[in-house]
């Protein structure tokens, strides 16, 4: 949800230069490059060259709802399943674990090894 709210309030813009029909270069969040060719020169008065800018605008306001601005019937709905969720998580009882103190024997030899014995 969080993230929803975070590109959805984003701005920025693309910029494209293109020489002619070409597009040289494509750039989002700084300014594109150019093509090298100098605009409105003493010979040509008008460029090749032009520049695009889109301007992708996000949401400007956000919409904060309280708890107080809920119907009763939802009101109800959010703490039943509230409560319902909070006591869903209770502690595990003390469990008593017989064998925890209990330490294996020393392995002389290793049976199966010495068998040729193994779980296929």
């Amino acid at each position: 949800m969080s993230c929803l709210v975070l590109f959805s309030t984003v701005f920025f813009t693309i910029e494209k230069h293109f020489c002619g029909d070409v597009l040289i270069d494509v750039s989002v969040f700084s300014e594109a490059q150019n093509c090298g060719m100098k605009t409105g020169t003493v010979k040509h008065k008008e460029s090749c060259c032009k520049d695009e800018v889109n301007v992708v605008t996000g949401q400007r306001e956000l919409k904060f709802s309280s708890f107080d601005d809920l119907d009763f019937v939802h009101q109800q709905f959010i703490t039943a399943f509230s409560y319902a969720f909070i006591n869903l998580f209770e502690g595990l009882e003390k469990q008593v674990v017989p064998h925890k103190d209990y330490s294996p024997p020393n392995l002389v030899a290793d049976i199966l090894v010495l068998d040729q014995v193994f779980i296929i």
